[in-house]
Formats: structure tokens, sequence, C-alpha cells
């Protein structure tokens, strides 16, 4: 059976993102990018909804950024109605089936771990679902708030955790690491 790991970033207040917040709040530093160049190295397929498509696959399209080329190489998988094929980000699919279907047959299928960056929607629909195996999330020195946006865990339906590591990077970031029970 395959994993299913839940990335997300948040300021410790729980916003997934400001009015007015640079990329990564504003703390990008070399641990949190060598973190990320970790992660991306490692095979895995990462699930999404059609907003997060979006914004990555336009994101990626624009930059230079070298971890750009690895999202781009990774498969991709796009739950979405509203999108059409053929999707212009490469190696990317899309499904149709509503997830309640799709991830576990996923899950039961050989191959490469399964991954959400962001994908709010589609986190509470895994975590109602009971598929999500593994959250993490990176805990920015930050307070948004009045100018947050996106609840991170809001709408999430009760869940026990078992926290699996702690580690810090750049002196001020904290990734929590959890298995979901």
């Amino acid at each position: 059976m395959r994993d299913l790991t839940v990335d997300l970033f948040c300021t410790v207040d729980g916003w997934g993102r400001g009015r007015n917040s640079p990329a990564y709040f504003g703390y990008d530093g070399p641990d949190l990018q060598a973190w990320i160049d970790q992660q991306l190295a490692h095979p895995h397929v990462m699930l999404m909804g059609s907003n997060t498509y979006r914004a990555m696959a336009e994101i990626t399209a624009g930059g230079d950024d070298p971890s750009f080329k690895r999202m781009e190489e990774l498969p991709k998988v796009v739950f979405s109605r509203s999108l059409r094929a053929p999707l212009a980000w490469r190696n990317t699919t899309l499904v149709e089936e509503d997830v309640a279907v799709a991830v576990p047959r996923m899950k039961d299928t050989p191959g490469d771990p399964l991954r959400v960056i962001g994908s709010l929607s589609l986190v509470r629909s895994l975590f109602r679902l009971g598929q999500v195996d593994h959250l993490r999330l990176m805990v920015f020195p930050q307070v948004l708030g009045e100018s947050g946006e996106e609840r991170i865990l809001r709408g999430l339906p009760d869940a026990n955790l078992r926290l699996a590591s702690i580690e810090v990077l750049d002196d001020r970031l904290v990734l929590l690491s959890y298995l979901a029970s």
C-alpha cells in the first residue's frame, strides 16, 4: 500500500497565506530550500486540486528555479471537474472521478508514494476519508492575525495524530511530522 503524505506551510496562528505575504512568508533560507529539494528528489506522485494546479503550473512555467524543472518531471494527478484535458503542465493526469473512489484505488496500486502540497479542499476530503498517513507542518515564525487567509486546518474532522519528529530549519522554522492514527 502506498503512503499518502500531506505537506502544509503555515504561520504560528495557522494561516496558509496572508494578503501581503511574500513566498515562504518572507522566511526563505538554505535549510528550507534544501528540505524542499530533498522532498522533490524522492520519487512521488503529486496530488492536487484545480486551484493549486493552476497556481503551480503558472509559477513553474514562468520561473527558472531548479526545483521547477523537477516538479515538471514528477507525475502529477489533478482532481477536477472544471479543468479539461489536455493539461499544459507536463506529466499531469486529470482525474474527474470522486476522490473517495480514486485515492483508495491509487493507494492500493503499487507505485511511488503520494504527496499533497497545499490543496486545502483536497486535504479536508482526504482527512474525512481517512486516507492521510503522514501530516507535515512547516511552521513559520509569524502571526498574521487579521491579514491571514486560509486557515489550513479549518474544516478538518477530529483526528488523533502521533508526533514522529520535530526539526528546526534555518534556526527559525519548525517542521512537525505526524503519523495519522
